[in-house]
């Protein structure tokens, strides 16, 4: 039988933990798919062929399917052996969607903040300073904001960018900072892509170009006012915003960044920047997976593309890195969600 060679993928830890809940592979499958739609992820098809192709290591899972084996089983990726754990990354599932029902007691309550705490410090890369760092009053904001969903008053509203270059996850890890806050959730791509796509054809350019001088030149600035003039708009009214975009050029311009961080101050608004980071690998991954047609340059001169990015450092501007190598942010994200809800069920 022919197999996927990826490193460090044991593909019979999937069976162990499906024989482990006494469930077949139809069963698993159903379960797989009723999984995915609870917590709103790609519901894949997940017929036995295809699971037990996953077990015999003849297809490796995509990312959806890695996500929902994740949340059905209440492991993680090393622990289902879909890949080796990174340094200091906890092959348990310690903190095992997107509504947060309200806290029944105080006790829940402290120990849901405590989760999320023991997350935002997980995901971020070179762990939390002490109290006082950007680090630790993001932190804080994000779980005062969580507190406050469910009681009165009103924090001061924040402005949170969140950057990353293209399958980073930076989106992912933007709605997980929304389900937990409540803050708005504005993303590049859905306020923009459609305008964007016909500018570019009026300009005689392709609509998925994203490379050219024409479309970094003359289309680029319009997609970030664009962003940037709505999350104005919500910040003006008290609603914090977290604006999910690749903010590679902004970022690494220390000048924007002060400009930006006065306007808030004047304004009487916090400034947040967080930089989420992944390797190639994994970002080619995902990349493929979403099938997006403005992705197309990218996968078919991968090699050139990489020599234009850094992926081992962060800007100078961000105040946290998430490292979300191999998916793990992400799938922490997730186990949190779950963690959440059984707490204050």
């Amino acid at each position: 039988m022919k197999t996927t060679q990826r490193p460090g993928w044991i593909p019979s830890r999937l069976r162990e933990h499906r024989e482990a809940h006494g469930l077949t592979l139809e069963a698993a499958g159903e379960r797989l798919r009723q999984t995915a739609l609870r917590h709103g992820l790609a519901v894949p098809a997940a017929n036995f062929q295809t699971l037990w192709g996953h077990e015999q290591g003849t297809g490796y899972p995509g990312p959806h399917y890695r996500r929902a084996y994740c949340l059905l089983y209440e492991a993680t990726e090393p622990e289902l052996g879909f890949r080796p754990a990174l340094p200091g990354e906890s092959q348990k599932a310690e903190i095992v969607i997107s509504d947060l029902p309200a806290p029944s007691n105080p006790a829940a309550d402290d120990a849901a903040a405590q989760v999320i705490e023991e997350t935002f410090t997980k995901v971020s890369l070179g762990d939390i300073e002490a109290d006082g760092s950007p680090q630790a009053l993001l932190r804080g904001r994000v779980v005062d904001a969580w507190r406050r969903r469910h009681g009165g008053g009103s924090p001061k509203p924040i402005l949170v960018l969140v950057g990353g270059y293209a399958g980073s996850g930076k989106s992912e890890f933007s709605r997980f900072l929304s389900d937990i806050t409540g803050w708005a959730f504005l993303d590049k791509d859905s306020l923009t892509r459609s305008i964007v796509e016909r500018l570019l054809v009026s300009l005689g350019s392709d609509p998925n170009d994203r490379q050219s001088e024409l479309y970094l030149k003359e289309v680029r600035p319009l997609e970030y006012r664009c962003l940037m003039e709505t999350a104005w708009d919500n910040l003006n009214v008290g609603t914090s915003s977290i604006l999910s975009a690749p903010f590679i050029t902004e970022l690494k311009d220390e000048a924007w960044f002060t400009r930006l961080e006065n306007r808030c101050t004047a304004k009487g608004i916090d400034l947040a920047a967080i930089w989420v980071r992944c390797d190639p690998e994994s970002m080619r991954e995902y990349i493929e997976f979403r099938g997006a047609a403005r992705d197309a340059w990218k996968l078919n001169n991968w090699e050139q593309y990489l020599t234009g990015i850094d992926t081992d450092n962060s800007p100078p501007t961000a105040h946290v890195t998430v490292d979300n190598r191999l998916g793990s942010a992400i799938s922490l994200a997730d186990q949190t969600r779950e963690a959440l809800k059984r707490i204050l069920a």
